[in-house]
C-alpha cells in the first residue's frame, strides 16, 4: 500500500459558524457538507466515522481506491475484535456485525457516487455484488457482498417491565420511559420534545425531530401525561430557560436539556437496580409496538405510530406478537381439518 497525503481524523470545524464535521481531505469534507445539507447531525457523524475507518484501514487517496481495496476492507472488518473464541450469538461471527459492515459499505458507495458526479472518478469501487452465472444471464446483481442475518428485535417481558418501572426515581424518568414504552418514541424523539409539541388535551405529542426529519403526531396513554404533569409541577427547575421538556435536575448542568448520554445513564441505572441483564431505549420501543399488535392494533396504524416509511419495517412485530402466528396457524389448520372431514 502507498502512503497517503492525509491522516483521517474527525474534527468539528467551529470556525465556519456551522460546526461541520471534517476529516482532513477536501474530497471527503466536501461530501460531508453535502450529507449535512440533507441529513440529521447523527447521520453526518456516522458517515464521517465510517469514512475515517475506511481510509485509515485502506491507506490510499480517495481517487486511487479500487474494488480490491474494498474487498480487503471487508476482510479486515471480519477479523476478530476480541478473543478468537468469542462469537456473537446473533450470527456466530467474531468480527464486526454484518449490519455495521454493510452500513460502512453504503457510506463508501455514496461517497463514490458523489465523486462520479463531480468527475473526480469514473467508476464506483464498491461492488454491488458478486456475479454468478445465473445472475449474469438474468441481468441481476448476483450474490450480495454482505449477507445480513434476519433477526427479531428483543422485547421485555411484563415482569421485567414491572421491575424496571418500580425502580425509577423521578417523575421525569417515568415520563420519559412512558413515552418510549407506551408511545413508541425513539430516544432522540423523547429528548427533542418541546413544550409546543405537547397536546395534553388530546393526549398527543407532535414529533418534529423524528428519524430522517419526518414529522408525525403520536397519541400516548394518559399515564405519560400524568407523570409529565407531576414532573413539571414538582421537579423541573423553575429557572430553566430552555423550551425542551426534559432537562437535567441537578449538578452543574441543572436546567439544561438532557443529553442522550444522560438518558442512557438513567436507563442503565434502573436496569441495574431492577436486576435486568439487558435493556435499552430501543427495546422499550419494540416492546411498545409488540404489545400494541398483540392487543389487535392494525399494522398500518402501528406503522404510523412508529414513523416507519415502509410497512416492511413494521411487519417484524407480527412475528414478535405471541398469538399472531399461532392464531393464523390454528385457523388454517381448522380449515384443513374441516375439509378433510367433509371428504370422508
Amino acid at each position: 500500500m502507498v502512503d497517503v497525503a492525509f491522516s483521517p481524523c474527525l474534527v468539528r470545524a467551529e470556525g465556519d459558524g456551522r460546526g461541520l464535521i471534517r476529516i482532513g481531505h477536501p474530497l471527503l469534507d466536501a461530501y460531508l457538507e453535502l450529507v449535512a445539507a440533507r441529513a440529521r447531525p447523527n447521520t453526518v457523524l456516522a458517515h464521517a466515522y465510517d469514512l475515517k475507518v475506511f481510509f485509515t484501514v485502506i491507506d490510499r487517496e480517495p481517487v486511487d481506491v479500487a474494488p480490491a481495496d474494498v474487498l480487503a476492507f471487508i476482510t479486515e472488518q471480519r477479523r476478530p475484535r476480541q478473543a478468537s473464541n468469542v462469537v456473537r450469538i446473533e450470527d456466530g461471527e467474531v468480527g464486526l456485525s454484518a449490519r455495521t459492515i454493510k452500513r460502512r459499505l453504503a457510506t463508501i458507495a455514496g461517497l463514490y457516487d458523489y465523486l462520479i458526479v463531480r468527475g473526480d472518478v469514473t467508476a464506483n469501487p464498491v461492488p454491488r455484488g458478486l456475479a454468478t452465472r445465473r445472475g449474469v444471464q438474468r441481468g441481476v446483481r448476483g450474490v450480495p457482498l454482505i449477507r445480513v442475518p434476519r433477526t427479531l428485535p428483543r422485547i421485555i417481558d411484563p415482569a421485567g417491565i414491572d421491575a424496571f418501572t418500580r425502580v425509577l426515581r423521578t417523575q421525569r424518568d417515568r415520563a420519559m420511559i412512558d413515552a418510549m414504552l407506551l408511545g413508541g418514541l425513539r430516544r432522540c424523539e423523547v429528548l427533542g420534545l418541546r413544550f409546543n409539541d405537547i397536546n395534553a388535551g388530546e393526549r398527543r405529542v407532535f414529533i418534529v425531530e423524528g428519524k430522517g426529519g419526518h414529522e408525525r403526531i403520536v397519541p400516548i396513554s394518559s399515564r405519560f401525561f400524568t407523570a409529565l404533569a407531576a414532573y413539571l409541577a414538582d421537579e423541573r427547575p423553575a429557572g430553566a430557560i430552555t423550551d425542551r421538556v426534559f432537562v437535567v435536575l441537578k449538578g452543574p448542568r441543572r436546567g439544561q436539556p438532557l443529553s442522550a448520554a444522560g438518558l442512557d445513564e438513567i436507563v442503565a441505572g434502573a436496569q441495574h437496580r431492577a436486576g435486568i441483564e439487558h435493556l435499552t431505549c430501543h427495546q422499550l420501543r419494540h416492546t411498545c409496538f409488540t404489545r400494541l399488535r398483540e392487543a389487535g392494533m392494525a399494522l398500518e396504524a402501528i406503522q404510523a405510530q412508529a414513523g416507519h416509511r415502509s410497512i416492511e419495517s413494521t411487519r417484524v412485530y407480527l412475528h414478535l406478537a405471541n398469538d399472531w402466528l399461532a392464531g393464523e396457524y390454528r385457523r388454517a389448520s381448522e380449515a384443513i381439518d374441516a375439509q378433510q372431514i367433509g371428504e370422508w
